[in-house]
């Protein structure tokens, strides 16, 4: 993105110069769409927001719930492995890869 030529690739972004402000404004966004989007129904279940994107019908069955709640585990569980893995090394996630 423009702007962001020299911001670093790795975590410490977060906390450098145009990394901090694209972080603060993520942080921004993120939270704008918690108070708005994903409100809670008292009538759900904790946690139950439906479909969000029906693209190809409304797939909301308790095997799809299933299937996405572990992929979100697995992702959170890969990020957290790029993180420390990118403090460890001092690399970016790119460069552990030799490129």
């Amino acid at each position: 993105l423009p702007g962001f030529e020299n911001v670093p690739k790795d975590v410490s972004a977060a906390t450098v110069g145009n990394g901090q402000t694209g972080f603060l404004l993520t942080i921004a966004i993120i939270a704008v769409l918690e108070a708005t989007v994903f409100v809670q129904d008292e009538s759900k279940e904790p946690g139950n927001f439906g479909n969000p994107l029906p693209l190809v019908g409304d797939d909301y069955s308790d095997e799809m719930r299933a299937r996405e709640l572990n992929n979100g585990r697995i992702a959170m569980f890969a990020a957290v492995g790029q993180i420390a893995a990118g403090l460890y090394t001092g690399k970016s996630g790119i460069e552990q890869f030799g490129a």
